[in-house]
């Protein structure tokens, strides 16, 4: 078990973790971080523009830097973007600082739930089924190797996930109170 004050959620895109993020934050009483959200507030743009105008490396550089400083503090929920597991040194801190849920969705409910979103910058280029396969290739072992927690978003509502997930927490993090006079 690890005992944690933060609690992270990773996995592919069209998981939930942001809708399910939600909901489980206010249960439980924790700030709600999305780290795709504090970029774009932070640089005043979208992540589909720093990926045009940076490219790919220029946002993970980011994406690295705002994942060190949110998860500097505690009581936090983080969900983070769907790659933030690419980077060793990412990887690393979210294993030290939260307790790391994995939200697992197949490529065929992904495509489902993406259907109509035109806002992700991997899914611009070429046959999106493709491009999520081989994303899920290369990604599903990292987010195994991050995970204290495996849960199946299934075909299940955000409301029913998040329901599920928070029994399941319930049974399996052992939740740390914030240290005083620590960032929260």
């Amino acid at each position: 078990m690890n005992p944690a004050s933060n609690l992270i959620l990773v996995g592919p895109m069209g998981a939930g973790k942001s809708c399910i993020g939600r909901r489980l934050a206010e249960r439980y009483g924790l700030r709600l971080a999305d780290a795709d959200r504090e970029i774009e507030q932070r640089t005043g743009t979208s992540v589909a523009t720093i990926f045009e105008c940076e490219g790919e490396a220029g946002f993970r550089a980011r994406e690295r830097a705002t994942l060190a400083e949110l998860l500097a503090g505690e009581g936090l929920l983080l969900a983070t973007g769907g790659g933030a597991v690419l980077d060793p040194d990412n990887r690393a801190l979210l294993r030290e600082r939260g307790y790391v849920v994995h939200l697992h969705v197949s490529v065929d409910q992904q495509l489902e739930r993406l259907a109509r979103d035109r806002t992700r910058p991997l899914l611009a280029r070429g046959d999106r089924e493709q491009v999520l396969r081989e994303l899920s290739e290369q990604r599903a072992p990292l987010y195994a190797q991050v995970a204290d927690l495996r849960f199946d978003t299934g075909s299940m509502t955000a409301a029913d996930a998040a329901a599920h997930l928070a029994d399941e927490l319930d049974r399996s993090w052992q939740r740390t109170a914030p240290t005083l006079g620590a960032p929260a």
